[in-house]
């Protein structure tokens, strides 16, 4: 009777082996690839360490104006080189020369 059952239990032990190997690879395959899984996660590293470096440089930004703001709110000197440098302004009496490029100078030769 062990001889007989032999070959119906080794069928039925390949069967319940296989089924098992199938469930570990679809638990594997969803611990990798489904919402929660491996690739997400290395997903989510990634754009943190992206939105991190964009808060740094926005922060940067953001002292660099606050900077800004507080020599427009103080420094005399600040506001009139900004006038002279944006705006070409001057003060009265000071005489203007201006200089042609040499590029422009070099063209007319030609």
């Amino acid at each position: 009777m062990s001889a007989a059952r032999e070959p119906g239990e080794s069928g039925r032990k390949n069967l319940l082996t296989i089924c098992l190997l199938i469930v570990v690879l679809l638990m594997f395959a969803y611990a990798v690839f489904g919402n929660r899984g491996v690739l997400r996660i290395v997903q989510a590293e990634h754009q943190k360490q992206e939105l991190q470096q964009r808060l740094t440089d926005l922060q940067q930004q953001q002292q660099q104006l606050r900077i800004k703001i507080e020599r427009l709110q103080k420094d005399k000197t600040y506001w009139e080189q900004l006038a002279r440098t944006k705006l070409g302004m001057v003060r009265e009496g000071e005489l203007i020369y201006h200089l042609p490029d040499s590029d422009a100078e070099e063209k007319r030769q030609e």
